[in-house]
């Protein structure tokens, strides 16, 4: 996985891309143990020293990880690319996917959602000092919870919650396990400073994008939340699609498994909330409806 700088700081757009490479492999439940750097730079525009930077910054991840940076390759182009093509190994046995949740499991997030509108303030010119690394901070941690979590039978399915938002890659779960979700947007884990930004017009282009193309499968925004002082129809959709960067796993997971899940959770040093369940299809509405949110 490779993307271009949605950061400033070289070194931490390297760190943000490795994580956000390196996720994939966590969230099958897996452990990476090597890693290839994919470097595109402008050497026309930007001097080497910052591509130096960039190297570092993927380094730095990589020894984190616990996994070499064994090479990449690089090309001239016209703006800074940089990425990871990962290796990992995964028993059969914890192999974890997104379309094998069942009815009754309960949904967790390791991550709150909000960078892309803190990416978007930054962008904007809207973001004060004291948030400058806020998206960041959260965009550079590794998710190697999932390695931990591919080892507890009752955690059905996982996967990473990344550029379609938290309905994009939820849908995709319950699509793909025929079940339909039903969560509570009070318990949808959200950085509060992001509600601010967003509404000072901080909405990020695949916002829309994503809305477009997965909204008819959502009900429920007639309702508001009493996140950041409740937020109307419109601001929780905003937020629920929101593109995120490196974001947290979705996991979804057994009842009898909640304590077992929890602990592995408090080892990493997390403790997020069940914000959902998913259930059997079972009305006419869930014939076109994946997630309902209350």
């Amino acid at each position: 996985d490779f993307s271009m700088p949605i950061v400033d700081d070289a070194n931490d757009f390297a760190r943000i891309a490795a994580a956000n490479a390196i996720s994939d492999v966590y969230a099958m439940g897996g452990q990476p143990i090597l890693a290839i750097a994919i470097l595109g730079w402008p050497v026309d525009k930007l001097a080497p020293e910052l591509a130096a930077r960039v190297l570092d910054g993927a380094r730095a991840v990589c020894a984190e990880a616990g996994i070499t940076l064994a090479g990449g390759h690089s090309i001239d182009t016209p703006e800074p690319i940089f990425g990871l093509a990962v290796n990992g190994l995964v028993r059969e046995a914890n192999l974890k996917r997104n379309d094998t949740a069942t009815p009754g499991c309960r949904l967790y997030l390791t991550k709150p959602l909000g960078v892309g509108i803190l990416s978007t303030a930054q962008k904007k010119g809207l973001l004060t000092a004291e948030h400058t690394d806020l998206a960041p901070r959260q965009m550079r941690q590794l998710n190697r919870v999932g390695a931990a979590l591919g080892a507890v039978p009752g955690v059905r399915a996982m996967t990473d919650v990344t550029g379609f938002g938290l309905l994009g890659h939820l849908g995709e779960v319950c699509a793909g396990s025929n079940v339909v979700a039903e969560i509570e947007l009070d318990r949808v884990p959200i950085l509060p400073e992001a509600i601010d930004y967003l509404r000072q017009g901080a909405v990020p282009g695949g916002t829309r994008r994503n809305w477009q193309s997965y909204g008819r499968t959502v009900r429920g925004y007639t309702l508001t939340s009493d996140h950041g002082g409740r937020l109307s129809p419109e601001e929780a959709r905003d937020l629920l699609a929101d593109p995120q960067t490196s974001g947290g796993l979705l996991v979804c997971v057994t009842p009898d498994a909640d304590d077992t899940v929890a602990r592995v959770f408090a080892e990493f040093g997390l403790q997020p909330q069940s914000f959902g369940v998913l259930r059997e299809r079972r009305t006419a509405d869930d014939a076109e409806t994946l997630i309902y949110v209350r």
